[in-house]
């Protein structure tokens, strides 16, 4: 391309790539890096002068003017005088050139890759949700994000400050098997207490949400001869990475106070709970069968993994202190999340255990990713330490209250034939529909009309159980769409119920 592009080919640039809300200035310069490393501006091609541009792009002759300069500095662009600017040769010098074409074609072998794999996680059973869920009017999607309630001027305000040179200096570098020193300290001081629960800072390791924890927990404790219990119904994503590394998982019954203490227990070598709000029922394990399942754990050399995923949010009483503030025989590993009630695409979480098992999982994580991003640790801290976290959850607390309230009204009057958990806190419900319900079914009818819904089946180990179960979230629903959703959702499930009965 020798002579200068035409405006057209400008104008369709600029608007083809997704600004994401940046400034004119900085869109004009992404355009013209993606145009140079894209190869659509060949070395040494001219551009039009900062006059021309900004006639053709409909914007201020100066913001372009800055854009140049910018890139110029960068070394995209160069300045000749009298000439105007052009390509620059070495922003695309060390790129490699494409290979020629032979033009004999040679045949083409095929890899197994299936016979290769050591297990095909893709094919594992799990919580399937919308990507565009956005889109739809009444999603009752358990942990999304609700744009209304993310205190943006607050985490823009730590972003900023984690920024200083001071602050730049401690997170750029490789920390290698450490964490944020101050993220660290934050936790031990200000959300474990919460819980009931101490720890030293070499008891407490980072991890890139709950759900790393879990899987490094089995990659460093479990083998295939290692009998894990599960509570059933449980936690899919759970189930399915330690069901990676150890053959056998032991299906443990739930009742209204949380996981049954039986047989079953004395035979695990681990014993996955969720005793503050058991996934997906919601019901919250007593005082009393919490010391009952530490004793059998001691009594039987088991190891309890409590994953307290809301950090226990009730509404109607005291909360019950965690499991491991109970623990006192190194018998609980505790697993949190930092970013499940914040924004969960930040994916902060942390183990707390002994230290010699921490240690172990700090050189485990160190061979899949080092650690977790430091600047993201260091900014965490910042929202921790200058109070903004716990003006947070005070907020979502009263919000997450309001919500339950029109939840509970709204299944009483419209889905009458079923029957729910009470909530007591967290940000779900848990529904079990009549008997002739499929709830996979119900899921997609009522999605064609607007409704999202999560099926039960999959929070079951037996692939036939839990038909007519479903769980509904409100952590990212407005509540005036609360009553009419549910009405609709009501509505569906009114006409499913004679085909399914005449069908019987």
């Amino acid at each position: 391309m020798t002579a200068k592009p035409t405006a057209a080919m400008w104008a369709q640039l600029f608007r083809r790539l997704p600004h994401g809300g940046i400034s004119l200035q900085a869109q004009i310069r992404q355009m013209l890096v993606s145009a140079v490393l894209d190869g659509q501006l060949p070395v040494g091609a001219p551009i039009p002068s900062s006059r021309e541009l900004a006639d053709q792009l409909h914007v201020a002759r100066n913001t372009v003017v800055l854009a140049y300069q910018q890139l110029v500095d960068d070394g995209f662009l160069v300045s000749r005088q009298r000439s105007g600017f052009f390509v620059n040769p070495q922003a695309v010098a060390r790129r490699v050139k494409p290979a020629a074409r032979d033009a004999t074609p040679t045949p083409k072998t095929s890899v197994d890759w299936a016979r290769r794999f050591r297990f095909e996680p893709s094919k594992q059973r799990n919580i399937v949700k919308c990507s565009d869920w956005q889109k739809y009017p009444y999603s009752f999607l358990y942990g999304q994000f609700d744009a209304t309630l993310f205190p943006t001027a607050d985490w823009r305000e730590c972003c900023l400050k984690a920024l200083s040179v001071l602050d730049i200096r401690d997170w750029a570098p490789d920390l290698i098997l450490r964490d944020d020193a101050s993220l660290v300290a934050q936790v031990q001081a200000r959300v474990l207490p919460r819980r009931g629960v101490w720890a030293s800072p070499d008891e407490i390791v980072v991890t890139v949400g709950a759900q790393q924890a879990l899987y490094l927990l089995a990659d460093l404790l479990m083998t295939p001869d290692t009998v894990v219990g599960m509570e059933d119904p449980g936690y899919p994503d759970g189930r399915n990475a330690f069901a990676s590394r150890a053959a056998q998982l032991v299906a443990l019954p739930i009742d209204e106070n949380g996981l049954v203490l039986g047989p079953a227990l004395h035979r695990c070598n681990y014993i996955y709970v969720t005793p503050s709000h058991q996934c997906p029922t919601t019901v919250t394990m007593p005082l009393e069968r919490r010391e009952g399942l530490l004793a059998a754990a001691q009594e039987h050399d088991a190891i309890v993994i409590e994953d307290d995923y809301e950090s226990e949010n009730r509404f109607d009483a005291d909360p019950t202190p965690a499991l491991k503030s109970l623990d006192r025989n190194d018998r609980v590993i505790y697993v949190g999340s930092l970013s499940k009630t914040f924004a969960p695409g930040l994916r902060v979480g942390y183990v707390v255990g002994p230290a010699a098992l921490i240690r172990e999982l700090r050189a485990l994580r160190r061979l899949a990713l080092r650690h977790p991003s430091a600047y993201i640790q260091r900014a965490f801290s910042l929202f921790l330490s200058l109070g903004h976290y716990d003006a947070l959850l005070r907020r979502l607390s009263g919000t997450y209250r309001e919500r339950a309230t029109a939840l509970s009204a709204a299944l009483a009057t419209h889905l009458s034939q079923a029957r729910f958990v009470p909530i007591s806190g967290g940000a779900s419900c848990w529904v079990v529909g009549p008997s002739w319900l499929d709830a996979s079914e119900l899921a997609r009818r009522a999605q064609s009309q607007g409704v999202l819904i999560e099926p039960g089946e999959v929070f079951f180990m037996s692939e036939t159980a839990g038909r007519n179960t479903f769980r509904l979230g409100y952590s990212s629903i407005p509540i005036d769409r609360i009553e009419p959703g549910i009405r609709v959702l009501g509505d569906v499930m009114r006409d499913m119920a004679p085909a399914v009965r005449f069908a019987s």
